[in-house]
């Protein structure tokens, strides 16, 4: 298992999103597309990545004083380079599922970009390992 490498088990060619995508943009595609985390690329360059939990907390608080329509256009106007983490931990889809694992887990994160030669390949979530140690214990 240690020689599984992250090209095999990634998921290739990512929905990613844009710094200029708005809030409800993001979620709506997220919802649409099924996925917890969303990188954010600029001109094909990896430059954050956000997560549901992200777009989540940026959504406002049910003890607010502005009007449905406030919030809305409030809301419509955030963009992901506002809410996204910029100081992304990725990997190469030449690195073992170990060594992506090992980072995921210091980090307390539970996906990881693959990045290569500065383009995003492809994602690795903890799904993906799961999904591959299932099928190597289906062929034990």
């Amino acid at each position: 298992m240690k020689q599984q490498l992250v090209k095999d088990w990634m998921t290739a060619n990512p929905v990613c999103a844009t710094p200029h995508t708005t809030l409800p943009e993001a979620l709506q595609l997220m919802q649409e597309r099924r996925i917890r985390r969303l990188p954010v690329v600029d001109k094909g360059k990896l430059v954050g990545i956000v997560t549901r939990g992200d777009l989540r907390g940026a959504q406002p608080s049910e003890a607010t004083s502005l009007s449905i329509f406030e919030i809305h256009y409030l809301v419509g106007r955030i963009t992901l380079d506002r809410l996204m983490t910029k100081d992304v931990l990725s990997v190469s889809p030449s690195a073992t599922v170990g060594e992506a694992a090992t980072i995921m887990l210091k980090n307390k994160i539970a996906g990881l970009p693959v990045v290569e030669s500065d383009r995003v390949a492809g994602i690795l979530t903890e799904s993906d390992i799961f999904r591959m140690i299932v099928r190597m214990w289906e062929k034990e």
